[in-house]
């Protein structure tokens, strides 16, 4: 992670700037997940789109070998709707 000031014109000063590696950027989706009650259990992929223009979203992919469950109790296997834990 790198903080510095950012490189703002304004009459209030630049502003401060926050870079994020994408292991940093995954962490804290995890930790986003985790706070909602969502957990996922297995390998995953985070996959980023646009961030560095400020229009982005993300997408957590659970491998198959995994499963998902949510503050409700529902739970996803990474196998199909079929398939349990």
């Amino acid at each position: 992670m790198i903080i510095k000031y950012g490189e703002g014109r304004t009459e209030y000063g630049p502003g401060v700037s926050i870079e994020l590696s994408g292991d940093e950027v995954a962490i804290a989706i995890d930790a986003w997940l985790v706070a909602n009650r969502v957990n996922v259990q297995g390998p995953r992929t985070i996959i980023t789109t646009e961030y560095d223009r400020g229009t982005g979203s993300a997408r957590v992919y659970v491998d198959p070998s995994g499963w998902v469950g949510d503050a409700d109790g529902r739970e996803w296997s990474g196998r199909g709707p079929k398939v349990g834990r």
